[in-house]
């Protein structure tokens, strides 16, 4: 079972499709590729674009174990400046891309920097020390000496 950080790695930012397309944003409603839906960016299945717009799949960006950064701030319980401001203690210790205008964090490399394991039906929390909640059957990894990362399940 795979864990939330890996919902992209077998889909593409329709953003990003249209935009290299040069196509009309609701174009995909025509087609019959399956779509996931994250706050407010829709992302189309890897291989299931029309033949005829297939050619563009080679140029377009792979997104396993990205998540945009709203989404991974709800998913954490945690404020999104915490992915968007340098002068953040934890901003440095994630690792960004930009697609076009969309800001993406890279939770897959931070999970495995430090060794935190988690399930798909897992919930996580990062946090200060004395904001987090450990219950008897979470699992608690500390990233320094103010935040940690509790797994719940």
């Amino acid at each position: 079972m795979s864990a939330f950080y890996n919902l992209l790695e077998h889909q593409w930012l329709y953003k990003e499709i249209y935009t290299k397309l040069s196509l009309s944003a609701p174009a995909y409603r025509y087609w019959q590729s399956p779509t996931l839906k994250l706050n407010r960016y829709l992302f189309l299945q890897k291989g299931s674009l029309p033949e005829r717009y297939s050619h563009i799949e080679p140029e377009l960006t792979d997104l396993s174990g990205y998540l945009p950064t709203l989404y991974a701030s709800q998913q954490m319980g945690m404020d999104s400046h915490i992915f968007n401001y340098k002068k953040m203690r934890l901003y440095g210790r994630f690792e960004y891309k930009f697609v076009g205008d969309v800001k993406f964090v890279n939770l897959r490399r931070f999970f495995l920097e430090h060794n935190i394991r988690i399930k798909k039906e897992s919930i996580v929390r990062l946090g200060r020390l004395d904001e987090l909640v450990i219950l008897s059957d979470a699992t608690f990894y500390r990233i320094d000496d103010q935040y940690g990362v509790v797994v719940y399940g």
